[in-house]
């Protein structure tokens, strides 16, 4: 019997016909994760992590703080702007931020072999399904025991999509994958820290290693996702799936059309988000005088609450971790923005006195795994005269199940690129992707960015 990594790679090296759905919404997803990787070019953390290694400032590939460097380190680099923000798209199946990771990485290849728009979306499309075949086996289980899916998971699938653009075959896929199980690592403790958002771009760094690594013959073990001392046994947490070679190799719709990547409407931890939207929806629908709330409990997936460390949190970091703080700015303002989470915003808001009155609670780890199949975040707000006001959420906004409008999704990528010269062309590019005869258009991106770097410096 073939192992799970020969069959995932089996798949991805002759997939079943993708519909025009399907890659409607890639384009979508690489249009929301170019933009967010932009929005991300002058966070503190990936201006660290360039200036650490994207100084040499020669190479293949294009960094988003300017310049070239190696596909390695422009990989890395990009993969923490996409990610710095926390803006970007959440991943169910592979509990990951997935697409901060592949997008980063087939950009950094796309130059090597001059890639098509839709040679690029086809490569996106086996990376994201290979996320959700390797973290299939693992599910929430490996999440809440702490790993982050962004650089455990995306380290592994991502590299399939790596390797596909390089117009690697099966055998070559499965070496990608095998060695991306080797650099699988990035714990959830970091949460809140720099090290969160630069975990995309480790991950994304390690998939385009592993992949160049497999074209040259390097490989390990084809069942190290099964085996004794492998992946699942290593990573899976209390509980794990396991895997299943039939349901894998079986797969004929892609998982972006029957689950989808969940972008961001609120520009902070996806954990806090069905309580900011049950709390928006509340008071569209009714006259809430904030100023009156006695307590506001939330209940949340044990995951969830674990992600959520700060409930008085001192940076900007911090408050995109803080349920305390993000829910507070919803009720007062109804909206979040990315000019919220700075260290003036957080500075002059923290001491409301809302976020004392916010408090939360979980399920258990029994009761969310007897659920079927998503438990839903629940919001219950008393009232100093003694009234109650319930609402839960079960899905955010902008999956499948409450997607964005055209006009919230072009807003939001338009507010991500704003000041960039010719950001109409490349959104206009973005959602035609599949015609496009190379990635050239998104040049402007890496123009921009180089020549603010050199008036920062001059």
């Amino acid at each position: 019997m073939p192992s799970i990594i020969e069959t995932i790679a089996e798949w991805c090296a002759a997939p079943p016909p993708i519909s025009n759905t399907a890659r409607r919404l890639a384009h979508d997803a690489i249009a929301d994760t170019t933009a967010c990787l932009y929005a991300g070019r002058d966070d503190e953390t990936t201006l660290a992590v360039s200036r650490a290694f994207g100084w040499q400032g020669t190479g293949e590939a294009p960094l988003i703080t300017g310049g070239r460097q190696s596909a390695s380190i422009s990989a890395m680099i990009n993969g923490t702007a996409a990610h710095a923000l926390d803006y970007d798209d959440n991943f169910r199946p592979g509990m990951s931020h997935a697409s901060a990771v592949i997008v980063p990485a087939l950009l950094a290849v796309a130059d090597r072999v001059g890639a098509s728009g839709s040679a690029f979306v086809d490569a996106y499309l086996v990376a994201l399904q290979a996320q959700d075949f390797v973290g299939s086996g693992v599910a929430g289980s490996h999440y809440t025991a702490g790993w982050h899916g962004t650089s455990t998971v995306g380290s592994i699938g991502t590299a399939a999509g790596v390797a596909k653009l390089l117009g690697m075959d099966a055998q070559g896929i499965a070496f990608a994958l095998s060695m991306g199980a080797s650099m699988a690592s990035g714990t959830k403790g970091q949460f809140g820290t720099p090290a969160k958002p630069f975990h995309a771009g480790m991950a994304a760094r390690n998939a385009v290693e592993a992949a160049l690594l497999a074209s040259e013959g390097v490989h390990g073990r084809l069942d190290i996702l099964e085996c004794e001392q492998g992946f699942l046994e290593m990573f899976g947490g209390e509980k794990p799936k396991g895997y299943n070679v039939d349901e894998i190799a079986g797969t004929k719709e892609h998982t972006i059309e029957t689950v989808g990547v969940m972008p961001k409407l609120h520009p902070c931890c996806g954990s806090t988000h069905l309580i900011v939207d049950a709390a928006i929806d509340l008071m569209r629908g009714m006259a809430i005088d904030v100023d009156e709330i006695v307590s506001a409990q939330c209940h949340v997936g044990i995951a969830n609450y674990r992600n959520l460390a700060y409930s008085a949190p001192k940076n900007e970091m911090q408050a995109r971790f803080s349920m305390q703080y993000c829910l507070a700015l919803a009720f007062r303002k109804r909206a979040l923005s990315l000019a919220d989470f700075t260290q003036s915003a957080v500075d002059r808001f923290n001491g409301d006195s809302l976020l004392s009155k916010i408090s939360m609670t979980h399920y258990s780890a029994d009761e969310e795994e007897r659920a079927k199949p998503y438990l839903p975040h629940k919001l219950k707000i008393t009232m100093s005269d003694g009234v109650v006001i319930e609402a839960e959420r079960t899905f955010a906004r902008g999956g499948l199940a409450d997607p964005f409008s055209e006009s919230d999704r072009v807003k939001k990528i338009s507010d991500c690129l704003d000041g960039l010269e010719g950001s109409e062309k490349i959104i206009s590019s973005l959602a035609s992707l599949d015609t496009q005869k190379n990635l050239r258009f998104l040049d402007p991106l890496f123009r921009g960015a180089e020549s603010q770097a050199l008036r920062k410096s001059g």
